[in-house]
């Protein structure tokens, strides 16, 4: 991740400064089989709580990953879910009044369970399956607050792939 800083003239002709975070792409998975969703819940230094999410994440060593391979990764990594198929639903811009990243959002299905292989900042996470009535409720009720997520679910309802 880098933060910079930079000096900028606005069309009027006034000078400001503009801060922009950049991270490498990331990908998240909605890992629905069985009428079951597949969500993951760490503790988030930034706000001090823990929540529920799909799975999601960036390699920082792999930058330039290819996306697909990033979601199997992450998937696998933090539920020890295989998907058999991987559906791409598009991608999103995370923040982007001072982020520069792409979510990359996949639908897994046709799922095997393996073996975790979490980072060791991961090593908080836990996984658990909730029905998609559940999972829309928690959104619905605020117990799901992270934007990726609903804005994956919301992206892949709206495109016809998840049916409920």
């Amino acid at each position: 991740m880098t933060v910079r800083e930079d000096q900028i003239e606005r069309e009027s002709g006034t000078k400001g400064i503009y801060g922009v975070v950049e991270k490498p792409d990331c990908a998240v998975i909605i890992a629905v089989d069985d009428g079951q969703i597949h969500l993951v819940q760490q503790y988030r230094y930034s706000v001090g709580s823990r929540y529920w999410e799909l799975p999601q994440g960036a390699w920082e060593s792999s930058p330039k990953v290819d996306p697909l391979t990033l979601a199997k990764g992450e998937l696998q990594e933090e539920t020890g879910l295989i998907a058999g198929n991987m559906v791409a639903v598009g991608q999103q811009l995370i923040a982007y009044g001072f982020l520069k990243q792409t979510c990359h959002i996949y639908l897994a299905t046709e799922l095997t369970q393996t073996q975790r292989k979490l980072d060791i900042e991961e090593e908080d996470l836990i996984t658990q399956s909730f029905s998609i009535e559940e999972f829309e409720a928690m959104i619905i009720a605020g117990d799901i607050q992270d934007i990726v997520t609903t804005g994956a679910w919301g992206l892949a309802k709206l495109k016809g792939l998840i049916v409920s």
